[in-house]
């Protein structure tokens, strides 16, 4: 751990007159951060908020929250066999994974402060090809339009991934002693932005094997898939 003082590991930025709100940032200094100093409120988990945070009331204000959703794929019906007069059609399930998906995740990657945590996680505790995978998987279930995705949806749906895969659940801690240090006070707030998440996805947190293997058959020479844990001595 860096000694000194450390960045608030959220910024808020002001209300763009747009029709979505901004995600909160996670800032780090050069190394790994200590302890941080109080900073503003981030806002909610991309979504538009009627009422605006209170930094002069130590009560918490009431919110109401309309999720601004992409449009979900699909199913489809195929031909699976034609025999005289009779046709049998099966129902083909329609992937929520997306292009844009994939994109919003490798524009996350160049994120300076991804790259130092994927970097610092050596071992690939919280960040194998398999953590990563779900990421993607988790950003195409949230409804968010891909633009959307800033670098705290990123470690969300990380430490999310970590807690439904891992039976060990001590490392996924590692992403707040990177981000927070030895600060305690922002993870009740980061726990918060997480249920978001989660009802975002309508609670569909659970990624099976072959969609996993589906998004890395995508782009299969993608540096982040050659990150298994497996592999590691």
């Amino acid at each position: 751990m860096a000694s000194g003082q450390a960045h608030p590991p959220f910024e808020e930025e002001s209300p763009q007159p747009s029709t979505s709100m901004q995600s909160p940032q996670v800032v780090t200094d050069d190394e790994v951060p200590g302890p941080s100093d109080p900073s503003p409120q981030p806002e909610s988990l991309g979504m538009k908020k009627k009422r605006e945070w209170s930094d002069e009331s130590e009560e918490e204000p009431e919110e109401e929250l309309e999720l601004e959703r992409a449009p979900e794929p699909q199913d489809t019906w195929v031909v699976e066999m034609l025999c005289g007069l009779k046709m049998k059609l099966t129902r083909k399930r329609a992937s929520s994974v997306l292009p844009e998906h994939h994109e919003a995740f490798n524009r996350l990657l160049e994120d300076p402060i991804i790259q130092k945590f994927l970097a610092w996680d050596k071992d690939l505790r919280v960040s194998d090809k398999y953590l990563l995978a779900m990421v993607i998987a988790y950003f195409s279930r949230a409804g968010l339009f891909s633009w959307q995705y800033q670098r705290i949806h990123f470690f969300l749906a990380l430490y999310l991934a970590s807690d439904m895969e891992e039976d060990n659940q001590a490392p996924k801690q590692d992403i707040f002693s990177f981000l927070y240090g030895k600060d305690y006070s922002q993870r009740p707030l980061f726990h918060k932005l997480r249920y978001q998440l989660i009802c975002s996805m309508r609670w569909r947190m659970w990624v099976s094997p072959e969609e996993m293997e589906e998004i890395q058959a995508y782009d299969p020479e993608h540096w982040v898939w050659a990150r298994d844990r497996t592999l590691i001595s």
